[in-house]
């Protein structure tokens, strides 16, 4: 499941499907959004920090304190995986016999860091499952014409493989470069043998009128990928 930023209930700047907590919206209208999504079991809601770490809920015994994580995978049924997004790549991740589902919050950072390898291998090792037969999905992100960095960003892709270069070109901002989000994470995940790739490719900047975007507005909300086993 992927959410907008339509049909919520916030007021601007976080007009108006915000779901987010850390964004100084009002959190008893934030609370209200998520009552408004229509999904029957509960939602395991991250606090995203732009690391490393993965959850993995069916190992969790309790479910009151919020977990400090960028990506949370589980094998039971009923239990929703989620991360929030406002330019930053949402991935959902599953297999072709549904033995585990996951969502995983990459930024840069998460991608230089190998977060989604993280998470695949974690679930290859659990359930003996092959590479390629692991299903991905890319949320809306920031687009490859939006999403400005500096030339370090691109040097610590580079010094991890050289490969990531391909996902890099000179900005119009000399010493800058435009990255592509998408291909970065494709890159990784191709590297792994994952192969099986879906997205609509859309840009949360040029798209802001139907998905928050930070790069673009500053003070905004967060959009929801969701995922879980029925």
């Amino acid at each position: 499941m992927q959410t907008t930023r339509l049909n919520g209930l916030s007021k601007a700047p976080y007009s108006s499907f915000n779901l987010a907590m850390h964004v100084a919206d009002d959190a008893a209208v934030v609370e209200q959004n998520r009552q408004l999504l229509e999904v029957e079991h509960p939602i395991v809601w991250l606090e995203q920090v732009h690391g490393n770490n993965c959850v993995d809920l069916s190992k969790l015994d309790n479910f009151n304190s919020v977990p400090v994580a960028d990506a949370s995978i589980t094998h039971k049924p009923k239990q929703v995986c989620v991360v929030m997004t406002a330019d930053c790549l949402p991935v959902l991740l599953t297999d072709k016999n549904a033995n585990f589902v996951a969502a995983v919050h990459c930024g840069w950072r998460g991608l230089q860091q190998q977060l989604l390898t993280q998470v695949i291998q974690s679930a290859i090792a659990e359930h003996s499952i092959e590479a390629s037969d692991i299903l991905v999905w890319f949320g809306p992100a920031i687009g490859k014409d939006a999403f400005e960095v500096g030339a370090e960003v691109k040097q610590a892709f580079v010094e991890i493989d050289k490969s990531y270069a391909q996902a890099f070109k000179p900005s119009s901002n000399q010493g800058k470069f435009l990255a592509d989000i998408f291909k970065l994470a494709s890159i990784e995940l191709n590297k792994l043998n994952v192969t099986e790739i879906y997205s609509d490719f859309e840009c949360t900047v040029t798209n802001s009128d139907k998905y928050f975007s930070y790069r673009k507005e500053g003070a905004t909300g967060r959009q929801a990928s969701l995922i879980w086993l029925e």
